[in-house]
């Protein structure tokens, strides 16, 4: 089940998620946080659910269907995030991958945005097996609970931001725009031992959209299917390469990533 905004461009959001959840051969259930206005280059206006329907939503499917994994996206408002957060309480044994933040959507003021991220420490990073944002998010999170004047730097206070996230109850940080040899990016993915896996992967031009989405909604289906989470993200981050590589550029805005590229004969990808 993926909780998140409905893009009507496909490339992020739930129609997105659905996507990969196919693809990997799993079954997916959305539960709609917002409804966005835009195409493939920007997002011009969104709208929020209430949270109401949010909760009914998830609520009326979990009385039917039993879930083997949940994906959290985009929440708009600290009530989502109250209302998801106790909607998930319920279900402690189905693991939870947690994305909470998307570039795409317009920004919230500096206030508001504070708020929600301390509503998703508080709430949501608890209960995840997974929290997933990047090293820029990170820092943006941690300011909701640093003290002036905390010291430390560079990969000394990444490493104790992650410490305080994994010690909310949150099972595994993977921070993705990490610094790797030679300058490139990678994705390291901390748990309770430290850092369990560092991995860069070769630049692709784009620029695209989605493929933070991407990566998530894969880590999730490889979960639902079983895979632990070292597992899952080395597969999931192999997966989402691949969906970069075949990307495609439908309209005049970014690229989207090809989550069905490896279903695909040469000749359909022409």
């Amino acid at each position: 089940m993926s909780f998140g905004a409905a893009d009507p461009a496909g490339a992020t959001g739930v129609q997105a998620d659905l996507a990969a959840f196919s693809a990997l051969s799993c079954t997916g259930l959305a539960v709609t946080t917002a409804l966005l206005i835009g195409d493939s280059a920007h997002v011009e206006d969104m709208q929020d659910i209430d949270p109401d329907w949010v909760a009914d939503q998830a609520r009326v499917i979990l009385e039917d269907m039993t879930m083997a994994a949940f994906k959290v996206g985009a929440i708009t408002n600290l009530e989502q995030v109250a209302a998801v957060a106790e909607i998930l309480s319920d279900y402690p044994d189905a693991p939870l991958i947690l994305d909470p933040f998307s570039s795409r959507l317009p920004q919230p003021s500096d206030d508001d945005a504070e708020e929600l991220m301390t509503a998703i420490r508080q709430l949501l990073v608890p209960q995840a097996t997974l929290l997933m944002l990047s090293q820029v998010e990170l820092g943006r999170m941690a300011e909701t609970w640093r003290e002036s004047g905390d010291g430390g730097e560079g990969e000394d206070m990444l490493q104790s931001d992650v410490e305080h996230l994994l010690a909310l109850g949150c099972e595994f940080v993977l921070v993705t725009g990490t610094s790797s040899s030679g300058g490139a990016l990678a994705n390291t993915l901390y748990g309770a031992d430290g850092v369990i896996s560092h991995d860069a992967w070769q630049h692709l031009a784009g620029p695209f959209i989605g493929a933070g989405n991407t990566l998530s909604a894969a880590l999730t289906a490889f979960m639902a299917r079983g895979a632990d989470v070292p597992e899952a993200v080395a597969a999931a981050q192999e997966y989402t390469v691949g969906a970069l590589a075949h990307a495609q550029r439908y309209g005049m805005g970014k690229f989207v990533p090809n989550r069905f590229f490896h279903l695909q004969s040469p000749e359909d990808m022409q």
